[in-house]
């Protein structure tokens, strides 16, 4: 037992001195809606922008965690539902070098998000997306996303599918593309 818990410490160690760290910060444009059985809504122009960090385990995989402002929603017939979220993304990425300052990142993983702020928007009338009487403010689901890499700039595109109704009794749920540039510490 001793010798087990001796050797899963010094893997550990050894993961982690071996693992380079680096920072990022990226932002957006995101095309979002809804998907489901009920909603019969158009997509919504909004933004994403946030930063995280990437933890190399290797020169190909890595993991991903971030933190960004994220608006979401959907329009339809004079309705607008504007969603801004504080979104935390933890993607597991594979980088596929094919030049030495060049490089295109595949990553998947899941996301958490919590509803900040947002009006709904009909007519004349706007009440707060979220709150008494309006949309779940937790938000879980799916996210993928490719980045092509050029020197510390980067360009690229995700999606997130939301996996949790935000309107009680809906069968609708969040659905997200993102085409963003950032820049790598």
């Amino acid at each position: 037992m001793k010798r087990s818990l001796l050797l899963i410490t010094l893997a550990m160690i050894a993961t982690v001195s071996f693992a380079q760290l680096t920072w990022n910060v990226k932002g957006g444009m995101t095309v979002s809606n809804y998907w489901g059985d009920d909603p019969d809504t158009d997509a919504k122009i909004g933004y994403r922008i946030g930063g995280g960090l990437e933890y190399a385990f290797t020169d190909i995989f890595s993991l991903q965690p971030s933190l960004f402002i994220a608006s979401k929603g959907a329009k339809a017939d004079g309705l607008k539902i504007n969603q801004v979220y504080l979104e935390a993304p933890v993607l597991g990425a594979a980088r596929f070098r094919f030049q030495n300052d060049m490089a295109i990142v595949v990553a998947a993983g899941g996301y958490m998000a919590y509803g900040i702020g947002g009006k709904t928007k009909w007519g004349e009338n706007s009440e707060n997306t979220f709150g008494d009487g309006g949309l779940d403010r937790f938000d879980l689901g799916l996210a993928s996303g490719v980045t092509l890499e050029f020197g510390k700039f980067n360009v690229g595109m995700d999606g997130q599918m939301g996996l949790i109704e935000p309107i009680d009794g809906m069968d609708a749920r969040n659905l997200s593309m993102t085409i963003a540039v950032g820049y790598r510490f």
